[in-house]
Formats: C-alpha cells, sequence, structure tokens
C-alpha cells in the first residue's frame, strides 16, 4: 500500500520560511518523479514544483520560482519544499504526490498524500 505522508506546515507571517517533508513508502520512490501541489480555498488544486527521480531535474510554478527549492533525498524516501519569502497568497493546503513520469500536470499524478496547512499571515 502506497503511502505519502507531508508534514512541516503551519502559521507563519509573511517572510518567513517553511521547511514540508513527504515521506513515501509502498513505492519504489526512486523511480518516481514527486510533485508539490497546493489548493487554497475556493480554488483548483495548482501545481508548485516537481523533480525527476534521479537527475535532478526540477519544475517550478512561476510564481515560486526563485522562492522555493524542491529536493529529494532517495536514501530516506522523502522529497522537501524549501519555502522561502512566503506570502500570503501562499496560504493553501500543501499536497505532495508520485507518478513515473516528470510533469505539471495534477490529474496524471498516480498517489497523493493527505495534504499539509500552510497559513501565512500578513
Amino acid at each position: 500500500q502506497v503511502q505519502l505522508v507531508e508534514s512541516g506546515g503551519g502559521l507563519v507571517q509573511a517572510g518567513d520560511s517553511l521547511r514540508l517533508s513527504c515521506a513515501a513508502s509502498g513505492l519504489a520512490f526512486s523511480s518516481y518523479a514527486m510533485g508539490w501541489f497546493r489548493q487554497a480555498p475556493g480554488k483548483e488544486r495548482e501545481f508548485v514544483a516537481a523533480i525527476h527521480r534521479s537527475d535532478g531535474t526540477t519544475y517550478y510554478k512561476s510564481s515560486v520560482k526563485g522562492r522555493f527549492i524542491i529536493s529529494r533525498d532517495n536514501a530516506k524516501n522523502t522529497v522537501y519544499l524549501q519555502m522561502n519569502s512566503l506570502k500570503p497568497e501562499d496560504t493553501a493546503i500543501y499536497y505532495c504526490a508520485a507518478d513515473r513520469l516528470l510533469h505539471t500536470v495534477v490529474a496524471r499524478y498516480d498517489y497523493w498524500g493527505q495534504g499539509t496547512q500552510v497559513t501565512v499571515s500578513s
């Protein structure tokens, strides 16, 4: 059974940083691209960042590029999202997801975590 478990969310002020983690089990982690997505109240789930299973290639949503960094540790079956210079518009539930291919399409990711809330106050 595949499980993705996010952690690290919380309430912070604008300009602060947070580091999200997503621990994976039940899948060959190093065979999967990993993505981070977010969903704000009343909005659709959107792509934030993704990383290739092994070669380090990354993709970012334009509005987070330069502020967020996605990374992974295949030895620990964990993917991270370092979020710096947080803004109120970054407030959302953040989800990690896994797929065999590296891409940004929400509907094509095979496995999802339960999400972790990030709230940024102004």
